[in-house]
């Protein structure tokens, strides 16, 4: 299972249909609960999951509507009796803000901080990058490894069955046959997430190739004057940033509470999209991870 399971679209004022920010990647089996502001953790009841699946908790920063919510799940880990070690990333700079935020919640946690302070992967598949913003905040990225799809035809052409499939991807070649002839590559799938910046060079490189992106949209293109003063993205930039990449589907969310409808935002960041999917999200949205183009088979000599 792979999906978003979105738990809060509004930016730094919260409204009747919009809470604070809250994002639960669920991949695999990992829980990744991105920037939980304030109310996460009733969201989560209203969108029947559950805090005991969660394994890591990502900050992009330690501004409230992105951190808030963090005791909160944490003492629910707690009274869930989540037994699982749970690694908590930030920002270095926000040491004491978290800190602090660890220090009210209920203790009883196996609770791992993981600050980092640049560029770089701080989990196996997770990596960060600088963003641009009143305070140092990062964004996020998780990267399947690539791999190999295996095509029944040329298998079955080639006398590959059974355990043999298993032995030859192992070994890269088995009774002549090599591993390319009856595979294609797999590209790894991948998710970014990018909040609180104004355009800069971390989010494209988040954003490359990414299968799904997270993007805040929090102002119009027509208030970008807005988005400048506070570093925030408008949506027609948000779109930029996934056709620069070649995103497959952008999720927009952080809306300000200036727009009641938020359908114009995304028609601004789809004219500018370069063909990804967009989305504005809306509260307990759940989004799968879109699904891999098939691979095409390998040309043999002579066609």
């Amino acid at each position: 299972m792979r999906e978003l399971v979105v738990l809060g679209t509004a930016s730094q004022v919260p409204t009747r249909n919009r809470n604070h920010n809250g994002y639960l990647l669920r991949w695999d089996g990992e829980g990744l609960l991105f920037d939980p502001g304030e109310g996460t953790q009733r969201q989560m009841i209203h969108a029947g999951v559950s805090a005991s699946q969660i394994t890591r908790i990502c900050l992009t920063h330690v501004h409230g509507d992105h951190c808030f919510g963090l005791p909160g799940v944490l003492s629910r880990m707690v009274l869930d009796r989540a037994a699982h070690p749970v690694y908590l990333h930030y920002p270095a700079s926000g040491e004491d803000v978290v800190r602090a935020l660890v220090s009210v919640a209920s203790p009883g946690l196996d609770l791992h901080l993981q600050p980092h302070g640049g560029a770089g992967q701080v989990a196996p598949g997770l990596e960060v990058r600088p963003l641009r913003h009143r305070i140092e905040t990062f964004g996020y990225r998780l990267t399947e490894p690539d791999g190999r799809t295996m095509l029944p035809r040329e298998l079955a052409a080639a006398g590959i069955t059974g355990p043999d499939v298993g032995r030859l991807q192992r070994a890269g070649s088995l009774r002549g046959v090599r591993l390319q002839d009856v595979s294609v590559e797999r590209p790894g799938q991948s998710f970014a997430f990018i909040m609180d910046t104004a355009p800069c060079e971390g989010a494209d490189a988040l954003a490359a190739g990414a299968d799904l992106l997270v993007t805040e949209s929090t102002f119009s293109d027509d208030d970008d004057g807005l988005a400048r003063q506070y570093a925030h993205l408008t949506a027609g930039q948000a779109g930029d940033i996934a056709a620069a990449g070649r995103a497959g589907t952008l999720v927009l969310t952080h809306f300000s509470s200036r727009y009641g409808d938020v359908g114009p935002l995304a028609e601004q960041a789809a004219a500018r999209a370069g063909g990804a999917t967009v989305i504005a999200a809306n509260d307990f949205d759940r989004i799968r991870v879109p699904r891999r183009r098939l691979p095409a088979s390998p040309r043999k000599p002579g066609t």
